[in-house]
């Protein structure tokens, strides 16, 4: 693998990461809603990725890349409320499916997998750069 790859590779990666940051926040900033633009409770939105190629001619390294983003298929968070005006005839008021918990383990993961990226890369860097003093020296 090329180093020059290793930027793609690591910039690939800190946009997907960047998009579930994006994710998560939306999920969280909709934790408690009750519905969603389209009438029916919030779901938590779900970042897939998927192995794509970086560079030419057959080389082997992969990046990474968003796929799609999904729904949680969970069901709504049902909370007894008949005084609500959301409440169904049973007195319950659905809520989003959204587990903060999960969503803010999501976030560290996402936010420690950037910082790594951006670590590589400054790594990557400073070998490029001392590669070039090796040839200013002689």
């Amino acid at each position: 693998m090329s180093l020059f790859n290793v930027f793609q590779v690591s910039s690939s990666a800190m946009t997907a990461q960047s998009m579930r940051l994006n994710a998560v926040a939306s999920n969280l900033a909709n934790a408690d809603s009750v519905v969603s633009a389209d009438g029916k409770p919030y779901r938590a939105k779900e970042v897939v990725f998927e192995a794509t190629p970086i560079g030419n001619n057959g080389d082997l390294s992969k990046g990474v890349r968003v796929r799609q983003i999904v729904e949680n298929a969970a069901p709504p968070r049902m909370v007894y409320d008949p005084k609500n005006p959301a409440a169904d005839e049973k007195g319950y008021v659905a809520f989003s499916n959204v587990d903060v918990v999960e969503q803010m383990t999501n976030m560290i993961s996402a936010s420690r997998s950037y910082q790594t990226n951006v670590e590589v890369m400054n790594t990557a860097k400073t070998m490029l750069l001392r590669t070039l003093q090796i040839g200013q020296n002689n």
